[in-house]
């Protein structure tokens, strides 16, 4: 099993709770963070220590409080790390469950398991890291569908980036600046009017506004 395990969460009953079901599964050192800053800091100096982790386990939403946090969220813990150790195993564990965000993680950053939070998470926990430690990629049966061909009404990175963007108030003309500066394409004004007029005609929205209420109520965005 995994000597070295990294536990994030913010929540101190959740660390608690899946440090001591680690333990229990023979992990010679569970170590716990309630920060990304923090977990990052902690890899990386047992990197330079010479005893890396070998497993990672940790939620994507942390609420923010009186620190200035340069990593904020779970994702971009991940995304860091892969810039660095693209071979340590990774467990999400989160309430999240929109198929769009376990197929990126999945996609993208190659997480080796996604656990939903629910009545069941710890049983699932526990069968995901030993289907991980086994090499075996492992997803809770109920986002098991972001291993599937997309459904007609779930939508891509750069529509979920543009309705989040839509959500903040930017109007079009400012989301088509967003895109520029973040070098996402395409940019341009006219694709961007495009590309959200499609998303209405899809969804069936009255408006923009409509439009991103509708997505929500999917758990899209």
């Amino acid at each position: 099993m995994f000597q070295k395990v990294l536990v994030v969460d913010d929540h101190d009953d959740v660390n608690r709770g899946v440090s001591a079901m680690v333990t229990s599964m023979n992990a010679e050192e569970v170590v716990s963070a309630q920060y990304c800053d923090e977990a990052w800091l902690k890899l990386k100096k047992s990197n330079l220590e010479g005893d890396p982790f070998d497993l990672l386990i940790t939620d994507l939403s942390f609420k923010k409080d009186h620190r200035d946090c340069k990593i904020a969220s779970g994702e971009e813990l991940i995304a860091t790390i892969r810039t660095e150790h693209p071979a340590l195993r990774i467990v999400v564990y989160s309430m999240k469950d929109q198929l769009q965000k376990v197929r990126s993680l999945i996609k993208k950053h190659t997480i080796n398991a996604y656990v939903l939070k629910d009545r069941n998470g710890s049983v699932e926990l526990r069968k995901a890291i030993e289907k991980v430690y086994n090499n075996e990629l492992y997803v809770s049966p109920q986002v098991a569908g972001a291993l599937s061909k997309p459904k007609s009404l779930e939508i891509k990175d750069y529509d979920i980036e543009l309705l989040k963007q839509l959500s903040f108030g930017l109007s079009q003309q400012e989301i088509s600046q967003y895109f520029k500066d973040q070098n996402v394409n395409p940019s341009s004004l006219s694709s961007v009017e495009k590309r959200l007029n499609a998303l209405r005609i899809q969804f069936k929205a009255n408006n923009a506004i409509h439009l991103v209420s509708i997505v929500k109520d999917l758990g899209l965005l």
